[in-house]
């Protein structure tokens, strides 16, 4: 079975299983031999950040000679990309070889894409004899198939209206089901978050009797620049000080991101009798590897690609461009699912946008092209139709000079086109 083959397999065979609940996880794990016990880590949930998060402990742990395991979702081109053993992507024979192994089981229990995928990942890591895995959560938290995990520290980065029609229309129901992942007397570290999702979050640590490493609180980070080359930051968690680190991600939010990470892995250093070495902590925050989050493909002109995919992250996105180009229009080439709020993204967009190219990606949750031009026009930004996202970036990219800043996203099936449009283009 070839790659596509293998792809369009699991996607029509297993897409459709979808159930929020834990019992077949369970059973199909228990048949497995219960991979999941094997090793011990990270377990980062949130609406949006956990990516980064999750790719910054993978550096950490990695520049401090652990072997690492990193199992994220979803992927931006290729399937192989959710799951990495010592920062290097899996090859997909091996994939497809625990695939084979288990697939009678994955019938067994009418498990779903992710629950399959989350199976394989576990199941590659405990072969591997990991230090520790880091494992992002896919939807929620409570009955996300990754919660059979028991890590070593837990983390919730942020809380916002996402996955409404899955999770719940309010804050407060969304943190209760990020909250899931709380574990008796495990430490959970917290970013920003606002203060009602936030009581009901700490009283079930409270009630798991797990201890809180709360942002501003605990722990504090202060931005000292920002700019397309990363950012700089100060960082404070008990007696680590650490002034002017500098990381290859933009923007304040990920400066968030990276102090939760730091201090997830100093609170796993402690529990592990391990001491964290500065010097290893500033070369992992200057060699994370993950795509399309504030990522700068290009400059004259400058590329810039973002996953934001909901109305937080579109904030955040046009928080961040505001201190990098303040006072200044720029270039959106734009494709939102029309499950989002994609209005008041736009919204958002076209008070930093001078121009906006939309279309529709490839989803079958994408908001039509039209649809989307409507919106952007009705904020009296012109709008620009291409047949495709990838037509959409060349279109931007053959109109810029050499002084443009052009911003792609809007969701990461977005990021992902215009990843391989620019490799094929540029």
């Amino acid at each position: 079975m070839q790659y596509q083959e293998f792809l369009d397999h699991i996607y029509q065979r297993y897409s459709g299983n979808v159930k929020l609940e834990l019992g077949r996880m369970e059973g199909l794990l228990k048949d497995m031999g219960s991979p999941e016990t094997k090793f011990g880590g990270f377990h980062v949930a949130g609406t949006n950040g956990k990516g980064s998060v999750c790719a910054c402990l993978e550096a950490l742990s990695l520049a401090h000679g652990l072997k690492t395991g990193l199992n994220t979702s979803p992927h931006l081109i290729n399937y192989t990309e959710r799951f990495r053993l010592g920062g290097q992507e899996v090859p997909f024979a091996d994939i497809l070889e625990k695939f084979h192994k288990y697939e009678k089981l994955f019938d067994k229990w009418e498990a779903s894409f992710f629950e399959i995928t989350t199976a394989i990942a576990f199941a590659l890591f405990a072969e591997a004899g990991l230090d520790l895995a880091v494992i992002e959560v896919g939807l929620g938290g409570r009955l996300d198939a990754t919660n059979l995990f028991v890590p070593d520290v837990s983390a919730i980065t942020t809380i916002a209206l996402d996955h409404i029609k899955t999770l719940g229309g309010t804050v407060e129901i969304i943190a209760s089901e990020k909250a899931g992942i709380i574990k008796e007397g495990i430490p959970l570290v917290l970013g920003e978050i606002p203060a009602s999702p936030l009581a009901i979050i700490q009283n079930v640590a409270t009630s798991k009797k797990a201890p809180t490493y709360l942002y501003e609180q605990a722990w504090q980070i202060k931005i000292v620049s920002d700019s397309t080359a990363g950012i700089c930051f100060d960082y404070s968690f008990k007696d680590h000080h650490y002034a002017g680190l500098k990381a290859n991600l933009m923007g304040e939010h990920q400066g968030i991101n990276l102090g939760q990470a730091l201090t997830a892995f100093i609170l796993y250093c402690e529990k592990k009798g391990l001491k964290p070495d500065q010097d290893k902590l500033r070369e992992a925050l200057a060699s994370i590897n993950w795509s399309g989050r504030m990522q700068v493909l290009s400059l004259a002109p400058t590329v810039i690609i973002d996953g934001a995919h909901n109305v937080h992250g579109a904030r955040a996105l046009i928080k961040s461009l505001n201190q990098v180009y303040p006072n200044r229009k720029l270039v959106f080439v734009l494709s939102i699912l029309a499950d989002k709020d994609y209005s008041e993204m736009i919204r958002l967009i076209c008070s930093k946008a001078e121009k906006v190219y939309v279309a529709q990606n490839t989803s079958d949750r994408a908001a039509t092209a039209e649809a989307q031009r409507e919106a952007v026009s009705s904020h009296q930004v012109p709008a620009i139709i291409a047949e495709s996202v990838a037509e959409a970036f060349k279109a931007a990219y053959i109109e810029a000079d050499p002084d443009s800043v052009i911003v792609a996203g809007g969701s990461l099936f977005t990021v992902g086109e215009v990843i391989s449009a620019y490799r094929n283009y540029v």
